[in-house]
């Protein structure tokens, strides 16, 4: 992946809104090929991402519970659209839980006090196939379903 591709996936992360500005984030940029194979070996269902040409991995510092889940959410979100806008694809890999996230830290050479859950994984898309054998529902429910016009379970009026 060009590097002008990342720094411009990078720079669109720096301006995620955040929190009472916090910006509690920080990014490490993956392409170790080693290092994305002991990430993705850390449980089944992320072994994928070790095909993957580029992960940025985000660290939180100092993030409050609600606010930290929040902003990484956003910012998330935000390479993702970001990585699609420029032509790629992409999808995150959630190292798995307190166990899973220390090792991953570990292999990340990420200080212990710090949070690091998830690495945002980008590359052309080879599928629109999920690649783990189970995974969730494909597809959209119907705007019918998830809109309620001026009261709740109101449809739209003609």
């Amino acid at each position: 992946m060009p590097d002008d591709v990342v720094d411009q996936l990078l720079e669109l992360a720096r301006w995620t809104g955040s929190a009472k500005n916090g910006q509690p984030w920080r990014f490490i940029v993956v392409r170790d090929k080693d290092r994305l194979q002991k990430l993705g070996a850390l449980r089944p269902p992320i072994g994928w991402l070790a095909g993957a040409p580029i992960g940025i991995a985000i660290v939180l510092q100092g993030a409050e519970g609600m606010f930290g889940a929040y902003d990484e959410g956003r910012l998330t979100e935000r390479l993702l659209t970001g990585a699609t806008m420029l032509g790629y694809g992409g999808g995150t890999a959630w190292f798995g839980g307190p166990e899973q996230d220390a090792e991953a830290k570990r292999i990340l050479g990420i200080p212990s006090d710090l949070t690091a859950r998830q690495i945002v994984m980008i590359g052309r898309p080879k599928s629109i196939k999920d690649p783990r054998p189970t995974g969730p529902m494909r597809g959209r429910k119907p705007i019918s379903e998830l809109v309620s016009y001026d009261r709740w379970g109101s449809s739209k009026q003609k």
